[in-house]
């Protein structure tokens, strides 16, 4: 499973890669904003500047939510970089925008995805990514891996090459069950993935070590 993090702080992400096991970004103008980057010139230097950090792919959202607005802002983004892909709304005119660039080679992540209809239209229109936001699903009382094990299933059936990206990823525990599951990719923020490197009996055995150690020395 691939490891995104879902963030526009340069420190986190540049925290993530020196780990080694960082696969890529996702951010979007929520993100930005909460970094302080604003105006779409900012925006744009801002994804630039994410994908000299990472090695693998970057999504950077489109405004728009008309076709020719997603398709305008789509094609600046995919030129302003080779590891960016167009994150695009789940919604009719989202869905046609997402077929374009899929006969256009340009990649894309369908976002806000909460069923798995939703799923299956956005692999039939050649989404690279889907991203079904499992915690949001969480907050209001229902399954969100469920749906993950839903669309897992639905792309397996049919031998659809989208991506399954588990978004909205707000713990550790989210992160092993999304493997289990069998997501391609998971992104969230910084202290899920580290979350994994945390058990009490690792503590206490290399505490031990340590003491065990300056006894001989």
């Amino acid at each position: 499973m691939k490891f995104f993090i879902d963030t526009a702080n340069l420190d986190q992400i540049r925290e993530a890669q020196d780990l080694g096991v960082l696969d890529g970004v996702t951010t979007n103008p929520s993100l930005m904003a909460k970094e302080g980057i604003t105006g779409r010139n900012n925006i744009l230097k801002h994804y630039v500047d994410i994908c000299n950090i990472v090695d693998g792919d970057v999504s950077a959202e489109v405004i728009a939510t008309d076709f020719e607005g997603m398709v305008k802002e789509g094609e600046q983004l995919a030129e302003l970089h080779e590891q960016i892909v167009v994150k695009v709304p789940m919604i009719k005119e989202g869905i046609k925008a997402i077929k374009y660039f899929s006969d256009n080679g340009i990649r894309t992540n369908c976002t806000l995805v909460f069923s798995a209809g939703q799923a299956l239209l956005a692999a039939k229109a050649g989404a690279t990514y889907v991203s079904p936001f499992i915690g949001r699903l969480d907050d209001i009382s229902t399954d969100g891996l469920n749906l993950i094990a839903e669309i897992r299933l639905i792309y397996d059936n049919y031998g659809f090459e989208t991506q399954i990206l588990a978004a909205s990823v707000r713990h550790t525990m989210h992160v092993l069950e999304c493997a289990k599951i069998g997501s391609d990719v998971m992104t969230g923020p910084l202290s899920s993935i580290e979350g994994l490197l945390k058990h009490p009996l690792t503590d206490i055995g290399l505490e031990k070590f340590l003491a065990d150690y300056k006894k001989g020395n």
